[in-house]
């Protein structure tokens, strides 16, 4: 089970299917993982400044879902160089 306390953040992207294809190699090789799906359009509950009273004129809208991905501490490395293969 991957908690906040023996987590690492692995990759941030933009890109749904460079996503995608993290998890699929990820889940091929048996290493657990989570998901963190942000919709940087939303404001945040607790008020976030980045995020707050913000219109969508003129945002690059495939920059509206930010995917973070999260392996266990003790797969990072393994994980790393599993999604290098990436282009």
């Amino acid at each position: 089970m991957i908690t906040v306390f023996n987590r690492k953040e692995l990759l941030i992207t933009y890109d749904m299917r460079i996503s995608s294809e993290v998890r699929t190699i990820l889940h091929t090789n048996h290493i657990e993982y989570k998901v963190k799906v942000v919709n940087t359009l939303c404001p945040s509950i607790f008020g976030s400044r980045n995020r707050r009273h913000k219109g969508s004129y003129g945002v690059d809208l495939s920059k509206t879902y930010e995917y973070k991905i999260y392996v266990k501490s003790t797969d990072y490395e393994n994980a790393l160089y599993l999604i290098n293969s990436i282009s």
